[in-house]
């Protein structure tokens, strides 16, 4: 099973009223030591900060071609202790429901993500946002240029939950 980084970020610029985008880079050193990166980034109209670190995940993993053993670097919180906290266990559990606070949102892609991962082995990494990091960095860039791109995508989750 080859091992891969998977360095990822999300971004929105008027939470959740304003476009988002997400950007990804994948890291594997084959077994003569050379290293392949491959950058993955997409924007939306309107979507949300947490949609986008969740979009950034799925899309890192869904480019992987086989099984892997994953580390995936995220600066958020949301996503890494989802699973390092085993919030995701207890969600699914409760038919992702939180108790007394409702139920989880963005069911759609937290759905997605426990989908993707099912063939890796993945681990999940909080590194601090906006700290030097250097892929974190550019997986910032990434995500901020798409979210101010052109031909910006359809957030169907978002749509459905604000309509």
């Amino acid at each position: 099973m080859g091992k891969v980084q998977i360095y990822t970020d999300g971004a929105a610029r008027g939470n959740p009223d304003g476009p988002g985008g997400y950007g990804v880079v994948l890291q594997y050193v084959d077994k003569h030591g050379i290293l392949h990166e491959k950058t993955i980034s997409a924007g939306y109209v309107r979507t949300t900060n947490n949609r986008m670190e969740l979009m950034a995940a799925i899309a890192g993993l869904e480019a992987l071609n086989r099984p892997c053993q994953v580390e995936l670097y995220s600066d958020s919180r949301y996503l890494t202790d989802a699973f390092n906290q085993k919030w995701i266990d207890n969600w699914v559990r409760n038919n992702w429901r939180r108790g007394k606070s409702g139920p989880v949102k963005n069911i759609d892609l937290w759905e997605r993500l426990l989908d993707v991962m099912r063939c890796h082995e993945v681990e999940f990494i909080w590194v601090r946002g906006h700290a030097g990091h250097p892929q974190n960095e550019r997986c910032d860039k990434l995500a901020t240029s798409a979210a101010d791109g052109d031909n910006l995508l359809i957030d169907e989750g978002v749509e459905e939950a604000i309509v």
